[in-house]
């Protein structure tokens, strides 16, 4: 695959993972300059759509985590829909995901996409091969329709290694805060490493167009993948400083007759 072996041969040298202390400032820079995308967003009406795909274990809830925990949820919208209905699943395939697209003032991340019929689909035996291929040829058409009609459609597909796959999965069996994270699913995908390299090169090879790019993160070190796909939306998304009235905070009322409630409140224990 040309375009596999391009990227391949850009990626770039590994570098000496981010300390802690490095990583939450330049993330708490670029959350000041997410607040003034989100403002922009609402003010100019513009629509923004960021997909995010990726093998299990490649890092696209944390991604979607570092842009989302310092915004409005009703501006940054996530989608994360379950397994389609049986009504759903006699649709047309990409329509379930259509409503969700945003409208003016919104940005909405899909974790997981459409996507799902090239990758987890195809390789799980959830679809026929013919299905596959009508979809990717399909998805390229969907989407020139989703960019002409004015939405900012970014798509990133976050590339792990096989022993980083394996440690983060290993990591949620052992660690009880992750263990949720881990489905059958990841189970019976993780040893089916080459069917997902073919499904995903066929994905490239079939929807990196010139309209709606795949644009590829090394994922590796997290810390660096979430502070690099911040920054690149950033700089796709051709958002400007809204000027905003000073603030001052207005002066309380006086108490005049008011007393505090001789009332027995039920305070929580205080443990810690």
């Amino acid at each position: 695959m040309a375009k596999g072996k391009k990227a391949a041969e850009a990626a770039p040298v590994e570098l000496a993972r981010l300390s802690g202390k490095e990583y939450t400032k330049e993330l708490a820079r670029l959350h000041a300059e997410l607040v003034k995308l989100q403002l922009w967003v609402q003010q100019s009406g513009a629509k923004v759509c960021i997909v995010f795909e990726g093998r299990d274990g490649a890092g696209k809830g944390g991604a979607i985590k570092a842009i989302t925990e310092r915004v409005s949820p009703r501006v940054f919208r996530v989608i994360a829909l379950p397994a389609p209905t049986e009504r759903e699943k006699s649709q047309m395939y990409i329509q379930r995901y259509l409503p969700h697209l945003p409208a003016a003032g919104e940005i909405v991340i899909f974790d997981r996409s459409w996507y799902n019929r090239a990758g987890v689909e195809r390789v799980m035996g959830f679809c026929t091969d013919e299905q596959v291929e009508s979809f990717l040829r399909v998805a390229p058409l969907v989407e020139r329709g989703i960019v002409q009609s004015g939405i900012i459609l970014l798509k990133y597909w976050l590339e792990v290694s096989e022993d980083e796959q394996t440690r983060r999965l290993e990591g949620r069996i052992h660690d009880g805060r992750k263990i949720w994270k881990l489905s059958p699913m990841d189970l019976k995908s993780y040893s089916r490493w080459y069917d997902y390299s073919r499904a995903r090169d066929d994905m490239f090879r079939a929807t990196d167009t010139q309209f709606a790019p795949w644009l590829v993160v090394d994922s590796n070190d997290k810390r660096r993948a979430r502070l690099n796909i911040i920054a690149d939306l950033l700089n796709r998304i051709p958002y400007e400083e809204v000027e905003r009235p000073k603030v001052e905070l207005p002066k309380r009322q006086k108490r005049g007759n008011y007393r505090e409630p001789d009332y027995p409140f039920r305070f929580i224990p205080q443990k810690y």
